[in-house]
Parts: C-alpha cells; structure tokens; sequence
C-alpha cells in the first residue's frame, strides 16, 4: 500500500519488495529522493493485512484478517490475523539506521473472519460490516486512546457488506467524510461522521470488486484491477449536485499496468469516456493541509503482496 503524509511532505509504500515484505520505502518529496527504512514485524503480517495512516500522529493503523494497512500521524494502525497492529513513523522523511517496530495493540472484537472495510475521519477508525453490527452502522477505533469504542455507531443507510472505502480531504483539518463503495458498485454511499449522515450517489462504470479508490477535495477517483481510470466529482456540502454526478472514464492518461490476477473472483465491466482535471489522494487519512495529486499508478493484488503504487505529490 502507498500513503503521504502532507506534514513532512512524504510518501511511505508498504509491501513494495516481497523479498523484503516487512520494509516500508520513503520517498521525500522534498529532496526527490528514496530510502528504505527497516521494520521489525514482531507478528504482524505484512502479506496479510488492513493498514491507515494517521497524519495527525503519523503512525500506521494495520490489521491483517486480511485487513488493508492505516496510517496515522506518521502512525500505522493495520489489522494483521485479527490483530490491531500500531507503528510509529514519527517525523521520518528518510529511513534510519535504528528499525521502527509495529506494535500489538489489541485483539479487536470483531469476529473471526472479518474481512476488513476500514475507513478513516476524525482521527478515529471506522470499521465496517462488522459481524453483528446492522447495516447503516460502524465501529469506531479512536485513534489517540488506542480505544475500541464498545457500541457500533448509526450513520443513517448503506449496506452490510463488503466493499472499499477512502476518505475526502479537506483545505484544512481532519476528514469529516469518506465514501464507501460495496463489491457490487450498487452505488457510491458518503458517510459524514460530523452529521451522522450518509448520502447514496451513483454507483462507479467500472463494476470491479478488486478495484482500489483515492479521494482529493473535490474528487473521488477509481483505479480498476485491469488499470482503468474513472472519477466522480463531489462537493461537500451540495448533496444535490452530488446525487446528480456521475462517473467518468479519464481517457487522456498513461495505461496503468495491470496487476497479478488477485486471489477471489469477479467481473469487470467499464463503458464511457471523458477527461478529469483529478487529483485523487490515497486511501490514507488524518489531517490535511494541502492539496494532493497523484501522479501514476498501477494495480494490486489482494492477499499477499500490495503491488498497486501511487506516486502522490504534495502540490
């Protein structure tokens, strides 16, 4: 997985090298250059995991069930074999000679075979369809107090089930609101975690199930498991003209390699054409206060190594 954060103008890529699948590549955006900063996994799983990075922190939220990596603050949370794994990337823009260390957090109670739908805004960690949990509901892992809130929260209505989710950057402070999109690309659901509120928009061409999605201020940007590009403009705060956005494909851009054949099944299907003036950021979270872009990109594949880049220029 890749993810920047916009305080120290970084971009950290987890699972890059699978002879080296613990270590996490730093690109300064700064100084243009690239290091590699060793990690010591003390029993994360970094073929199998959920990750967030949190900006306000810089530390990585990860958990592997499979879970998707997050980060935070220079901090990592990632969900790994059940586990809530935490790790500190403090105020690195270039690797050290001293390894940084994921952390066990805790083991969420979340169910055993939970596949992870993690999502962040507020600094805290939204999980959702959760076994147990009714639809139109998430779990909420506060990222500051490493604390599982123990009653699910209502924000209104979508589905439980599986799918991806990205935040929405802001011009400034922490994201309010991110979107979920089921596996079935039914429609496109955004979640406000200040209003408790969620708006139902159209759902994406691309029906692609191992798709990824980046979101900017303005923008909410698919990358499909065979390279295609597609956004869908959004505005907070004007839910009429969100309701009437729809997706387009971005036709004016080097072709995305396609990444190894994932591990599950599942149709892919795209029709249209346009151009987008884009800037789509990584699934990661936190606060912000610039503006992100994305440069390239390629796919990924679920279950072992994350193979999908995006190269995200602080602008």
């Amino acid at each position: 997985m890749v993810d920047n954060d916009p305080f120290f103008n970084a971009i950290y890529i987890l699972g890059a090298d699978s002879s080296k699948a613990s270590a996490i590549y730093i690109y300064d955006a700064t100084a243009k250059s690239w290091s590699t900063q060793e990690v010591n996994a003390n029993g994360f799983d970094p073929k199998s995991y959920n990750a967030i990075l949190d900006h306000d922190t810089n530390v990585f939220c990860a958990s592997s069930n499979p879970l998707h990596d997050l980060l935070n603050d220079t901090f990592l949370d990632a969900l790994s074999k059940g586990e809530l794994y935490s790790l500190d990337m403090g105020d690195l823009k270039a690797a050290n000679s001293t390894p940084v260390a994921w952390t066990d957090v805790q083991k969420p109670d979340l169910g055993s075979d939970y596949q992870p739908v993690m999502a962040l805004a507020q600094n805290h960690i939204h999980f959702l369809d959760v076994p147990g949990v009714p639809s139109g509901s998430a779990k909420i892992f506060v990222i500051h107090f490493s604390y599982m809130q123990p009653d699910s929260q209502s924000y209104g209505e979508f589905p439980a089930t599986h799918g991806q989710a990205t935040s929405f950057f802001m011009q400034q402070g922490v994201q309010q609101e991110f979107a979920f999109i089921p596996d079935d690309s039914s429609a496109t659901y955004v979640l406000n975690v200040e209003t408790n509120t969620t708006q139902t928009l159209k759902g994406p061409i691309t029906k692609d199930p191992m798709a990824t999605y980046f979101a900017s201020t303005d923008s909410l940007v698919q990358l499909s498991s065979s390279g295609i590009v597609s956004f869908l403009p959004y505005t907070a705060g004007t839910a009429s003209a969100n309701a009437a956005a729809t997706w387009s494909t971005v036709s004016k851009l080097p072709t995305a390699e396609a990444p190894a054949p994932p591990n599950g099944t599942g149709t892919v299907s795209t029709s249209g054409t346009n151009t987008a003036k884009g800037a789509a950021a990584t699934g990661g979270s936190g606060s912000n206060s610039g503006t992100v872009g994305i440069s390239a990109s390629v796919g990924w594949s679920m279950g072992g190594l994350v193979a999908f880049a995006i190269a995200a220029l602080i602008l």
